[in-house]
């Protein structure tokens, strides 16, 4: 016979029914079931979208992740049970989108050359330089065109040199030279032009040719577009022998050829102006007239994306010309994170005592006047300073210090007065947030600990030293550390008052202004605008910002033990 259960077992083992039930969601609606369909079919309905973009790029890689992805949703949501993964898949779904893809894309190129010069493909960059490479021949003749039109609807030039106004020669050809090649009429063919005047200028040319369509001028403005990305080759290889193609005036044509030609077998390409070799050098990602050699002559700086290793990293820690700014940033960033949560710390810690005091009327009142710059959008707040900054109509400088001309203080202008500018903007920004937190963990302290101190005979000051403030610091100092990470990377205050600015040396290579913090340096790297984007370099930066803060935060995080022995 089986053994009868207690009432004790048989009420467990109700309540972990009923937990069982919870976890598997109970019996779902028709409405509900419905819904859930409705959101699966969108959401796969724009992964096969997806899907095929990514297909048709031959993105193989990212197409099965998202393969992947999709099959994952729907074997959640479609399986009964697995309460807590349908809660949990869309949170994880938009970090790893959101965060973790970042953290890992902006890993992958710091090892990369990816910037504003190194932005594509080696095929890409191939194209580039043939494109900019397009040479027109000023020693060729300028023959003035009429675009006419085959039976097969292909486009032609018919095009006459008049050099010898009385003996012109007659050239026809299109894009396809098997089927279309250019040349000079035969006298045979010349029965079948019809020549006059050109409409440019009354020139005599030839008009129209038979069996062919002559565009009107109407015909011809609509479909200017196409008609200069015409390319009537001159030969067999278009490389070598050139193409006709049409005057910015639309009325002519005139021999063109590459300055640049690329040989895929040798990997070079040869300018013909001179005869040069350039050679495609896969360590940094562009043709260079001698290979490894950084400062040698370049075809173009159009280059394509490499992986260069350690490279960016070398370049932060060997390249003169980023030592002598960086040491002067990174200390500054370290001296702007640590002074703004000292100091918001003190304000705010100070701010909480004074209003924790029972003899204070209208404690809220002022509590919720103390939390307004909090309150406003820091960017606004940033704004308004940056007005009250300015050196000749500020209202700091005219109203509350009552200066006069010449006797300004530039605030914005200068690195050390836009220092403490950017302090002291970051203070009002800042302590509203360590008063909020100051409070409710000074609220949190049991008054028995101060009675029974003020029973002992302790001053305020030993209260404040030996009891308030060890215990305070066990809660709050997780989130001292995290107010120091976020003000190593506060680039939001720093980029809105100052910019990073005052600039710094003209003669570096790099933009590093005296108020720019590692952050902001960065930014100048990743966009700049005049020696160019470099996202490797920018990427390598972070990456070194991430573990900077990160062993900061771990160290810190491991000597709190020690508050909570002196408590």
């Amino acid at each position: 016979m089986a053994e009868q259960q207690t009432p004790e077992q048989k009420a467990r083992a109700k309540a972990r029914a009923k937990v069982a039930r919870k976890l598997e969601g109970g019996v779902p609606s028709l409405r509900g079931t419905l819904i859930k369909i409705a959101f699966l079919a969108l959401a796969d309905a724009g992964a096969l979208f997806a899907s095929m973009l990514l297909i048709a790029q031959h993105q193989w890689l990212y197409f099965s992740v998202l393969l992947g992805a999709t099959l994952l949703i729907n074997w959640i949501y479609l399986r009964r049970g697995n309460l807590p993964a349908k809660y949990l898949a869309p949170g994880v779904i938009l970090l790893i989108c959101f965060q973790i893809s970042i953290v890992f894309f902006s890993g992958f190129i710091a090892f990369t050359n990816y910037g504003a010069l190194h932005n594509g493909s080696k095929e890409d960059a191939i194209t580039s330089i043939k494109l900019s490479a397009i040479v027109t021949d000023t020693n060729a003749p300028f023959l003035y065109v009429s675009p006419v039109e085959d039976s097969n609807k292909n486009l032609e030039f018919l095009a006459t040199d008049t050099t010898d106004a009385a003996n012109p020669i007659i050239y026809l050809g299109g894009t396809d030279w098997a089927k279309q090649p250019w040349h000079q009429l035969s006298a045979a063919e010349l029965a079948n032009i019809k020549m006059g005047p050109s409409p440019a200028d009354g020139t005599v040319i030839a008009l129209s040719i038979k069996g062919f369509k002559t565009l009107t001028q109407d015909q011809v403005i609509a479909r200017q577009a196409e008609l200069s990305s015409l390319k009537v080759p001159l030969g067999a290889n278009v490389d070598k022998a050139g193409f006709m193609a049409l005057d910015p005036s639309a009325t002519g044509v005139q021999r063109t050829f590459y300055d640049a030609i690329y040989d895929p077998k040798a990997d070079t390409f040869t300018r013909q102006s001179d005869g040069k070799v350039f050679y495609a050098d896969e360590s940094i990602g562009f043709f260079d007239a001698k290979k490894g050699d950084l400062h040698s002559e370049r075809i173009s700086d159009t280059g394509w994306r490499v992986n260069i290793g350690l490279g960016n990293f070398n370049r932060i820690f060997g390249d003169k010309s980023l030592q002598k700014p960086l040491l002067g940033i990174f200390s500054w960033t370290i001296v702007f994170a640590l002074t703004s949560v000292v100091s918001t710390f003190v304000v705010g810690l100070a701010l909480a005592f004074l209003f924790n005091d029972d003899r204070i009327r209208g404690k809220k009142v002022y509590r919720s006047i103390m939390i307004l710059p909090y309150a406003f959008p820091a960017f606004l707040s940033a704004y308004v300073w940056k007005g009250m900054f300015n050196t000749n109509a500020g209202f700091i400088n005219t109203s509350i210090l009552n200066l006069h001309k010449g006797h300004m203080i530039p605030w914005l202008t200068d690195p050390t007065w836009a220092k403490f500018a950017i302090l002291l903007c970051n203070l009002w920004l800042g302590f509203p947030y360590m008063f909020l937190i100051t409070t409710g963990a000074l609220q949190a302290i049991p008054s028995e600990l101060t009675e029974s101190a003020m029973i002992d005979g302790a001053t305020n000051w030993q209260q404040f030293r030996l009891i308030k403030l060890p215990l305070l610091l066990i809660s709050l100092a997780p989130l001292l550390i995290s107010s120091f990470a976020f003000n190593f990377n506060n680039f939001t205050v720093i980029y809105l008052i100052t910019g990073g600015g005052p600039s710094g040396d003209p003669s570096l290579r790099v933009d590093a202004g005296g108020t720019d913090i590692l952050i902001s340096f960065v930014y100048k790297i990743a966009f700049s605008t005049g020696v160019g984007a470099d996202y490797g370099l920018a990427s390598a930066f972070s990456v070194l910002i991430f573990f900077i803060v990160g062993g900061i935060s771990f160290f810190s995080f491991r000597r709190t033990q020690f508050l909570e022995d002196l408590a």
